[in-house]
This record gives C-alpha cells, structure tokens and sequence, in this order.
C-alpha cells in the first residue's frame, strides 16, 4: 500500500469533517440512525464516482468518531453551543446544516487532539462550503471560538 503524503492525509481529514456535517444533517431530516448513515456514506460517497462528479476519500475512522461522538455527546456538545449563541437564538432556531456543524465540531473539540484552532479553520471551511459569500463563516467562527475555549481552555 502507498504511503499518504501529509497533503493527501490533511485533504482526507477536511473531506471526513464535510462528511460528517452532512451524515448528521441527512440523519435528522430523515430520521435516520448512524450506522445506517455511516454505511451508506463509506458505500457511496468516500471515493466514489458518479457520470463526471468524483467524492473526495475521507479519513474514515475520523468521519466514523465524529459522527458517532455527535450524537453520543449530542446533549452536551448542544448545551456548549446554547451557551455561545445569543438567549433569543437557541440551537433549535438555527439552520439544520449549522445545527450538524456545530455537532460535528463540537464532538472533535471535546473528543479528539486536533488543536482547537484547526477544528475551528477546518469547519469555518465546511461552512463557507454550505453558506458561501453569506455571514455564517463569521457566525460559525464565533461560535466555535467560544465553544473551544470551553471544551479545552488550556489551549488558550
């Protein structure tokens, strides 16, 4: 097997956080469970080609953590999100993608050892992906920033 360059290795890690974001947000518009949402992702979308649209491959296993350490830690990563987010906006009245960005974030803040600051750049990546040339990628770097700083303070 060929050995992955840190660039291919980063690029798979970006692609796995973008996964995860959409893995959560199909499995709360369609009611759907993760191992059902996971599976179908590693089938169809990690690598795969469609007529002229190829997916990226995805860092599996962190694709895998975040989805599962999401909805595992779902309470407590949505009680760090409520705590950033203004009193008049809880995480229920934001938008559902910004919902599973929060979540998939939030489960690599608390369970991972990515710096904070990478999480935050990569997921202000994921929503300039969803919510280009719109306020969210400020909205979401905000939000992260507080939520990092109280999943893991010392890194502050």
């Amino acid at each position: 097997m060929t050995e992955l360059s840190g660039n291919q290795k980063r690029k798979m890690r970006s692609a796995a956080r973008l996964y995860a974001v959409q893995a959560l947000f199909q499995m709360e518009a369609a009611g759907q469970d993760a191992t059902r949402v996971i599976e179908e992702f590693e089938t169809h979308r990690f690598g795969a080609r469609y007529d002229e649209v190829e997916f990226a491959d995805g860092d599996v296993d962190l694709f895998r953590l975040l989805v599962n350490d999401a909805v595992t830690w779902q309470a407590r990563i949505d009680q760090m999100t409520d705590r950033a987010l203004v009193a008049k906006w809880p995480i229920a009245r934001i938008d559902p993608t910004l919902r599973a960005l929060f979540r998939a974030a939030g489960a690599e803040l608390i369970r991972s050892d990515t710096p904070p600051r990478v999480v935050i750049t990569e997921f202000v990546d994921v929503a300039r992906a969803f919510h280009d040339g719109g306020d969210e990628p400020k909205f979401v770097n905000a939000v992260l920033d507080h939520m990092a700083r109280a999943a893991k303070p010392e890194a502050f």
